[in-house]
C-alpha cells in the first residue's frame, strides 16, 4: 500500500497514564503507519490505525495537527468506512485519493466502540450501552496512544466525527476536558482555542437511526434524485452492487454473496487489509455496521470555551440540515442569539465559480452548510471538505 497512506478537542498531548493493559502495536518499517489494539477494559479491545502525513511541516506557532476520526452508526467502522470511502490515503480500489485529509494532518482511525469493525470483546456483556461508556473507553485509548504514537507529543489533536459519531465526540470531548481540569491528564493546550467538531450532528435520534441513506444510494447507483439526466441504466452491475454494499441499510439485506469480492469494502477489509495488518484475530470478521453495538447502545463544551463546529450536507436525509439547525437553536449558550443573527458567508473551492458552501461563525461556535453533499460530505464534496478541515485545524499546510 501507499505510505501516505474527524466535536474536536485540540490538545498537545503530554505524558498520559497508560490503558488498562499493554497495547499491541505494529506498523510499517518506516513508521509512516502504525496500528494495534488497546485493551481499554479487561477483555475489551479497541483497534486503531495511524497514518503519518508525508506532507508534514511545522512551526512553533503552528504545529502539525492530528485528526482522530470517529464513525457514526452507531456501530459503523471508522477504520473501514471513514478511511477507505472518505478521507484516508487510499480508496476502496486501493488507489491514491487526491483529496485525502493527510494533506492537512496526520490521521488516526479507530473502530469505536468495542465490538465495531476489527475491535472486539471476549464477552458480549462488555459491549457499551451508553455514550459515556464509549467515552471512557476512548479516553483510555488516547492515554495509550500518547505513548504508542510518538508524533502525538506536541501535536494538536482533533476529534472529528460523522453522523452519530458526533455524540461520541461530544462525550469524549467533555470526558477529556474534565480529566484535564481534574489533573488526571497532563496535557498542554494548543495556542488556538481547544476545538470540537460534531459533523452531521444527529437530532431527534429515534427518527433517524432506522433510515437508510437514500440520497447516497440513489447517487451511487446513477439515479441522482437532483439530476435531470441520470437513469438506472447509466450504472454498471458492479457499481450498483457497490452502492448496495455502501448503503448501511440495504447492504445488510444482501447477505454475504459479495463479501469475497476485492472491489467491495467488505472484500478488502476481510481480505488484503486483514492480511496486511496481521494482528486481527482469525475469528474477528469485519462488518460495516455492528448490529450488536447498534442495539446495545454541547452546551458544556461551549462553556469550557471549546470551539464547536457543525457541518452538514445540504442533501443529507439521515441527519438533515433542518435537524442540525434545530439542535443549534436549542443551545443554552449565552452567545447563541448573536450567532443566529449573523449572515452566512459563502465559500468557494476549485476551478468553478459557484458557491460550494456557507459558514456562520461567532466566538467558538461555527456552522457549515455544504451544498450538493449528502450524508458523507468528504466523499460527496472532497474539495470543500478538505478546505474546511484545513481551516478548522489551522493546518500549516498550504
Amino acid at each position: 500500500m501507499d505510505r501516505y497512506a474527524p466535536a474536536l478537542l485540540c490538545l498537545c498531548l503530554g505524558a498520559l497514564r497508560a490503558g488498562s493493559a499493554a497495547p499491541t502495536t505494529t506498523g510499517t518499517p518506516d513508521g509512516s503507519e502504525l496500528w494495534g489494539y488497546v485493551e481499554v477494559r479487561p477483555k475489551a479491545h479497541l483497534f486503531w490505525w495511524y497514518y503519518k502525513s508525508p506532507h508534514r511541516t511545522s512551526t512553533p506557532s503552528k504545529p502539525w495537527p492530528t485528526i482522530l476520526w470517529l464513525q457514526g452508526g452507531p456501530g459503523a467502522s471508522g477504520v473501514g468506512l471513514g478511511n477507505f470511502l472518505e478521507v484516508g490515503p487510499l480508496d476502496v480500489d486501493l488507489k491514491p485519493r487526491s483529496s485525502t485529509w493527510l494533506q492537512k494532518a496526520d490521521l488516526i482511525f479507530v473502530d469505536n466502540p468495542v465490538g465495531v469493525g476489527y475491535s472486539y470483546v471476549e464477552d458480549d456483556s462488555l459491549l457499551v450501552t451508553t455514550d459515556w461508556e464509549q467515552a471512557a473507553d476512548a479516553t483510555a485509548l488516547l492515554k495509550a496512544l500518547a505513548k504508542e504514537v510518538p508524533t502525538l507529543q506536541g501535536s494538536p489533536l482533533f476529534l472529528v466525527a460523522e453522523s452519530y459519531g458526533g455524540k461520541y465526540a461530544a462525550t469524549l470531548g467533555v470526558s477529556v476536558a474534565r480529566a484535564v481540569r481534574a489533573g488526571e491528564l497532563k496535557v498542554t493546550l494548543a495556542v488556538s482555542w481547544p476545538s470540537i467538531l460534531a459533523a452531521s450532528v444527529v437530532i431527534n435520534l429515534s427518527l433517524f437511526l432506522s433510515q437508510q441513506d437514500v440520497y447516497n444510494f440513489l447517487l451511487d447507483s446513477g439515479m441522482d434524485p437532483v439530476s435531470t439526466d441520470s437513469s438506472p441504466s447509466s450504472s454498471s452491475p458492479s457499481s450498483v452492487l457497490q452502492a448496495l454494499r455502501y448503503s448501511t441499510y440495504l447492504g445488510s439485506q444482501l447477505g454475504d454473496s459479495s463479501a469475497g469480492s476485492s472491489n467491495t469494502i467488505d472484500g478488502i477489509m476481510n481480505g488484503v487489509i486483514k492480511e496486511k495488518l496481521k494482528i486481527i484475530p482469525k475469528d474477528v470478521r469485519w462488518v460495516e455496521v455492528s448490529n450488536a453495538v447498534y442495539y446495545a447502545l454541547i452546551d458544556e463544551l461551549l462553556s469550557y470555551g471549546v470551539n464547536v463546529t457543525v457541518y452538514n450536507g445540504q442533501l443529507d436525509v439521515i441527519c438533515s440540515t433542518d435537524g442540525a439547525e434545530a439542535w443549534v437553536q436549542k443551545l443554552k449558550w449565552d452567545g447563541l442569539k448573536t450567532f443566529l443573527s449573523l449572515p452566512r458567508q459563502p465559500l468557494y473551492c476549485g476551478p468553478g465559480k459557484g458557491t460550494k458552501a456557507f459558514v456562520r461563525s461567532y466566538k467558538n461556535l461555527h456552522f457549515y452548510w455544504i451544498l450538493g453533499a449528502g450524508h458523507f460530505v468528504p466523499a460527496d464534496q472532497p474539495c470543500i471538505a478538505l478546505s474546511m478541515i484545513g481551516s478548522i485545524t489551522q493546518s500549516p499546510a498550504s
